[in-house]
């Protein structure tokens, strides 16, 4: 791209570039899909029932219903897009960090590909949480509402379009300390400013997990906000230990720049 006369990278140029960015995103996204479609498509490759065994242990005959012709292929999609987006979470972050990297300074370069490392990391983690951890506690609390006079038949679309959503929510929140290190590092918060906002962190955790995790309250606090909020505790101290090496970078340099005056 070329610069203005300023150095700076003209708007026009810069929708370009997140054009192009948006595309290799999409892209990879898109590519992954197919990859892990096809994995799925393979007889001796049982994934569907991989990511139905936190349910079928709860089901009267063990198995899941559909009742459109479509659903086993609409079911297979829904589970390549979450595995590919997992898959090609590196690589939307690459493009990121590519988009971001001429408005950075050299020191915060440097962070940014540690930051999307951890990111990348973190997602796949928190999916693996909310597939192992949290679905099949939401499930058992769920189910324990069931009445004699209602028969238990559950959709597979509807399970897993639930497993999905809960699956990614917790990579999304998962990224929470990520975030708070890379906005620290910026000079944008100060973990004295975060501290200050507890009371709202925790009002926030709770809101939160009522909007991702259905089922009464005792399932939302222990399933979502307290981890939620634990998160952003995680993250003040991540702030603490970010925001003391900003300083130390920045007496340094500051030490770095009298010495060449007096030079």
């Amino acid at each position: 791209m070329t610069d203005g006369p300023s150095g700076e990278m003209p708007f026009l140029d810069h929708l370009e570039e997140l054009r192009y960015r948006l595309l290799w995103a999409v892209g990879a996204l898109g590519a992954c899909m197919m990859i892990a479609f096809a994995v799925i498509l393979r007889p001796k490759f049982d994934i569907i029932g991989y990511f139905a065994a936190p349910i079928l242990p709860l089901l009267p005959n063990g198995k899941l219903i559909y009742t459109n012709p479509v659903d086993p292929v609409t079911i297979r999609l829904k589970i390549a897009f979450g595995v590919g987006l997992v898959l090609a979470s590196p690589i939307i972050g690459y493009h990121l960090w590519c988009f971001l990297a001429p408005a950075l300074h050299r020191h915060e370069k440097k962070l940014m590909i540690p930051v999307l490392a951890g990111a990348a990391l973190l997602f796949g983690s928190g999916v693996w949480i909310g597939w192992r951890w949290a679905l099949p506690v939401m499930l058992d609390v769920l189910f324990s509402f069931q009445a004699e006079s209602m028969i238990m038949m559950i959709s597979a679309t509807e399970y897993f379009s639930f497993m999905v959503t809960i699956c990614l929510a917790f990579g999304g929140v998962m990224q929470l300390p990520i975030v708070i290190m890379a906005l620290t590092a910026l000079g944008l918060v100060t973990p004295k400013g975060l501290a200050k906002f507890r009371r709202h962190a925790m009002a926030g955790s709770v809101v939160a997990s009522a909007v991702i995790t259905p089922g009464d309250l005792i399932t939302m606090t222990v399933v979502m906000a307290l981890p939620l909020y634990a998160l952003y505790e995680v993250s003040i101290i991540v702030s603490w230990f970010t925001h003391r090496a900003r300083e130390r970078r920045a007496r340094r340099q500051e030490a770095e720049r009298i010495g060449e005056a007096t030079a």
